[in-house]
């Protein structure tokens, strides 16, 4: 092979990763897609991903070549992802020549997100639908929920046109939400629920990037995974400092309890499908691949409710039991189809995530530096935190398990063909 076309191919195969990994798509399967392909290219390949920076190593029988690309993993962008996948899968089968592939691979990282409307009106629904499972009553609220919500993913791709902060968009979306929050209550037109400003902010929780994070620390890719967990924290901390913000500018708290109402299975399970099909929006998810989150997603809602309505589990357990379902339904899916696991799985059970306990826990903290201070307030601060944690870690394990345990039976089974 002459060195052009070893420094080319071994180009192709950086670029494909990086779209890969700046899309949401899982370590493990970049890193498995990387070797097939240099084996593929008549290389041999080996990544090393980290948060900022993709490095790749690649040797044939005459050259060796190091190729660095910075790339930070802060998208979720399953359109791209899939694209991608198939490029590689026809240069695997030798569909593709690698000449086509290279122009295939950049017009692939360009390709748009959906439009600012489509995006907005996911976001109003989304938020609207986590207010039906927490147990809104007004319509008046629902109203205010799904204009403030929309209004801020209109501030959110403003500012992404403008800024690459990734944390500006998520706070100045949640002051927003604070703001009319606020003003809300004090027209009297939120409950003590609080939903008017609480529910604009869930969908605005980065749960792909905690499933991920949760992936590769079990894989003991240590650096990226806490790097990816600081991310997650760090965007749910902008989120938090927005939304209590936005609401104290007009002298009104987030009260620590209580969580939510309890609603009708049917309710439930048709909320949940509408808030697993705002967030395949969200993350480009093409419409022939929207049924399976859908689909499963209701179901595990389904499930979740009967676990907690019927049997009494606890809210964590509830969701483990939710998510193992669509873990092991999803696991093969996804890689069968070429999609984010992280992405679809959070899609199917986005609204389990516990960011109102996320908050509440925040306005706990903030509430615990007055002069307030009260044993219930602590107890009940501490009560939220840790029944966000136990959701959060109860959901990573339920998805994660049926993935780990796939993958290591087709690594026996050898790659798909």
């Amino acid at each position: 092979m002459s060195v052009a076309a070893f420094e080319e191919r071994s180009n192709l195969v950086l670029a494909l990763d990086r779209v890969l990994y700046v899309n949401g798509q899982a370590t493990d399967e970049i890193l498995a897609l990387t070797g097939q392909l240099g084996s593929a290219l008549g290389l041999r390949t080996r990544l090393v991903p980290r948060w900022g920076e993709l490095r790749l190593y690649a040797e044939d029988n005459d050259a060796k070549l190091v190729l660095q690309s910075a790339a930070d993993p802060a998208g979720v962008d399953m359109d791209r992802v899939a694209s991608a996948m198939g490029i590689a899968e026809k240069l695997g089968a030798g569909q593709l020549s690698p000449e086509a592939a290279v122009q295939l691979v950049a017009s692939v990282a360009q390709t748009p997100p959906v439009p600012t409307w489509l995006f907005a009106l996911a976001a109003a629904a989304g938020a609207v639908a986590l207010a039906v499972l927490f147990g809104v009553q007004h319509f008046r609220a629902a109203a205010l929920i799904f204009v403030s919500a929309g209004a801020g993913a209109i501030v959110r791709r403003a500012l992404g046109r403008r800024s690459s902060n990734v944390y500006i968009q998520p706070f100045c979306a949640a002051l927003l939400a604070g703001i009319v929050g606020a003003l809300a209550v004090r027209y009297e037109l939120s409950s003590s629920l609080r939903l008017v400003a609480v529910c604009p902010c869930m969908v605005l929780v980065p749960g792909p990037h905690v499933l991920n994070a949760a992936l590769d620390l079990i894989e003991d890719r240590i650096h990226l995974g806490a790097a990816r967990l600081i991310h997650s924290g760090l965007v749910i901390v902008a989120i938090s400092v927005g939304l209590l913000l936005g609401l104290a500018l007009l002298g009104v708290s987030l009260p620590v309890d209580p969580a939510g109402r309890s609603v009708p299975l049917w309710q439930d399970v048709i909320a949940a499908g509408v808030a697993v099909a705002s967030y395949s929006v969200f993350f480009s998810t093409p419409a022939r691949m929207m049924a399976w989150p859908l689909a499963v997603g209701m179901a595990a809602h389904a499930l979740r409710w009967g676990a907690l309505a019927l049997i009494g589990f606890a809210p964590a357990t509830g969701a483990f039991v939710a998510c193992l379902m669509v873990g092991l339904v999803l696991a093969p899916v996804a890689r069968h189809r070429h999609m984010p696991f992280a992405a679809i799985g959070f899609a199917s059970v986005v609204s389990m995530i516990p960011g109102v306990f996320l908050f509440r826990m925040a306005s706990g903290l903030l509430q615990l530096g007055s002069s307030q201070t009260t044993l219930e307030l602590m107890s009940a601060t501490f009560a939220d935190g840790v029944t966000a944690a136990g959701v959060i870690l109860a959901m990573s394990f339920g998805l994660i398990a049926p993935k780990l345990v796939f993958d290591r039976f087709s690594e026996k089974a050898g790659p798909e063909t």
